[in-house]
């Protein structure tokens, strides 16, 4: 009985350790992150990376503003106002994330863990007439706030940690082994906690990659968002179009140089008949 009991002790005592290590190795996965907004020459955009097993396997340039509604009480303190607080998402942010192979997420924290955005990151594969393709989208946003924070709330009502979450999110779709470009602004409705509150999410500067990635710190190709794609081809529209017309012009005047050329070789016919038996 001894021997099975201390067998017994030693397998469970294994366990441990075992369920120990590997949740540690998460937690130093996890942890296994940096944010390089320093770099970038945008003073508004953030740059975060997450690495897993010494590779970057999630990273993330982009601008985010939050424009978070709020009670105020008038100046009876009987009625309420809504007032308007814009939050932007500042350098020296704390991030956490992990990488999977459907499912990745990024965290960000900022001004004393007032303010923590959550994305979640999902591949899927689709059939189509081509057969099965492959492509990843940001399919949730959580926005956590204090509304008790002086910096952007002013004597707000009912002050304290609020939560606003997507709804059916399906954004910045790409097809799989590509990042997603987007310079455009891009809005995402987050329906919060605070009773009929909803907080909109702005992006801008967008340039993300949550799978993938084959060099480290290196973003695959682009894919573009549509609204880049149609305003890259109004700018570059015109451009095409008066090269189009200088080239008509250039060719029109070639042709009227060559054919006064000919036509001024020709013997002229006097109009005058008169004229006729000076010649020959």
């Amino acid at each position: 009985m001894d021997l099975r009991r201390r067998a017994l002790l030693g397998v469970n005592g294994l366990r441990v350790l075992l369920m120990l290590f590997h949740t540690v190795a998460r937690i130093m996965a996890e942890q296994e992150v940096e944010n390089l907004s320093g770099l970038s020459t945008n003073p508004e955009k953030d740059i975060f990376v997450v690495r897993e097993n010494g590779t970057t396997c999630l990273m993330a340039e982009f601008a985010a503003k939050f424009i978070v509604p709020y009670d105020v009480w008038a100046s009876n303190y009987v009625d309420l106002i809504t007032e308007q607080a814009d939050i932007s998402l500042t350098r020296g942010a704390e991030v956490k994330g992990h990488c999977g192979h459907d499912e990745s997420e990024l965290q960000v924290f900022w001004v004393d863990r007032a303010y923590a955005l959550k994305m979640l990151f999902v591949k899927e594969s689709h059939n189509t007439s081509k057969g099965p393709e492959a492509t990843w989208k940001l399919s949730k946003v959580q926005f956590v706030y204090d509304s008790s924070e002086k910096t952007h709330f002013k004597d707000a009502v009912s002050a304290g940690k609020h939560t606003a979450n997507s709804h059916h999110l399906s954004a910045l779709v790409t097809p799989a082994g590509k990042s997603y470009e987007c310079q455009a602004q891009q809005t995402i409705s987050l329906a919060s906690s605070d009773p009929q509150k909803t907080v909109t999410m702005i992006l801008s500067a967008v340039h993300i990659q949550p799978f993938d990635i084959v060099s480290d710190f290196v973003f695959s190709e682009e894919h573009k968002c549509p609204v880049d794609e149609r305003e890259q081809l109004e700018e570059t529209l015109p451009l095409i179009l008066g090269l189009i017309l200088g080239l008509v012009i250039v060719v029109t005047l070639v042709i009227y140089h060559i054919h006064h050329k000919m036509t001024a070789n020709q013997v002229q016919i006097p109009r005058d008949r008169s004229q006729y038996k000076h010649m020959g």
